[in-house]
């Protein structure tokens, strides 16, 4: 809907738009809390985020609910008896690898444009004008400009608030899941790169929640560090877009090695790739199969790597058979 300043959505050479109406979700505020800037946090909520979730689980593992046994992919005393590091030599790379994450991520997340109305309506407006050269490509003059006064301001403001971070989101969880799983498949691939860097994180036969990050700490900076700053940048995102995807990868991470398969995760909801599929990994015979880290599984499924508890059972048929 147009207001009284604006007679048409398409003005010559550019579009007229209604004042801007700002979504619940952002905030016109410079940085999210005073005193300390929208990059700071960036790289310090993730780690908080993980140890939080982490200490959660943990209180999960000592506190001798029965309930939760139907829950358990494993039982309490494998992780003591089938690990080869001790939870305080996990613990202290773990510590490491997050203090050189925020070493790296200082090099790689950009400052934030001032925040401000007008700002927003001048990048409405350019999209506005992408939009109405975009439809009168694809339907014509007439159509075009019909529906752009109909449909115009409406399509912008959801393009700009709504459809363009969420594609920008999913693009960036794209380029992670394929820069993890190829290098994470390689490293299973290549001697030399398993004995030297990989075999680290497979210390951990049973994994557990704060051990989701134990890694060689160069394998750290290349996959995890390395990665992420690369989706942030292919995909755009905005320094409080990286916060959000980065926090919530944190915490999928940690809830995928947490060794829980509860129905209510909305982790575990959304998508196969959950502390299910990342345990059959952590097993000698699926070892070399789900590689997909940390949100969707389309490369194992692409690419036959996938193995799921049905694939396991029906190779022990084959091996009892023979």
């Amino acid at each position: 809907m147009l207001n009284s300043t604006c007679t048409s959505f398409v003005t010559g050479e550019s579009v007229c738009l209604p004042p801007v109406k700002i979504p619940f979700y952002f905030s016109l505020r410079q940085n999210l809390f005073d005193g300390i800037p929208d990059t700071y946090v960036a790289l310090v909520a993730p780690v908080l985020a993980y140890w939080i979730l982490s200490f959660i689980f943990y209180c999960l593992d000592i506190s001798g609910w029965k309930w939760l046994d139907k829950y358990r992919i494993h039982e309490s005393e494998e992780v003591k008896s089938r690990n080869l590091a001790t939870p305080w030599q996990v613990a202290r790379a773990i510590l490491l690898q997050h203090a050189t994450q925020t070493v790296v991520g200082f090099t790689g997340v950009i400052e934030p444009p001032e925040i401000s109305i007008a700002r927003c309506q001048s990048e409405m407006e350019a999209l506005g004008s992408t939009l109405v050269w975009v439809v009168r490509l694809v339907l014509g003059e007439q159509t075009g400009m019909t529906f752009l006064e109909l449909r115009g301001p409406g399509m912008t403001h959801w393009l700009y608030w709504w459809g363009i971070p969420a594609a920008q989101m999913l693009f960036a969880s794209f380029i992670l899941d394929t820069w993890q799983y190829f290098i994470h498949r390689l490293m299973h691939t290549n001697k030399y790169l398993y004995d030297n860097f990989h075999s680290v994180h497979h210390r951990l036969y049973v994994p557990y929640s704060f051990g989701a990050l134990y890694n060689h700490p160069l394998e750290g900076i290349l996959v995890d560090s390395l990665g992420a700053i690369f989706a942030a940048r292919i995909s755009r995102l905005s320094v409080r877009q990286t916060i959000f995807l980065f926090t919530f990868s944190s915490c999928k991470i940690v809830d995928d090695h947490g060794g829980y398969t509860f129905p209510f995760d909305p982790f575990q909801l959304m998508s196969s790739n959950n502390a299910d599929f990342h345990d059959i990994h952590h097993q000698a015979i699926g070892i070399k199969s789900n590689f997909s880290q940390p949100f969707f599984v389309h490369w194992d499924i692409l690419l036959g790597t996938r193995m799921t508890r049905e694939d396991i059972q029906e190779r022990r048929k084959k091996v009892k058979k023979t």
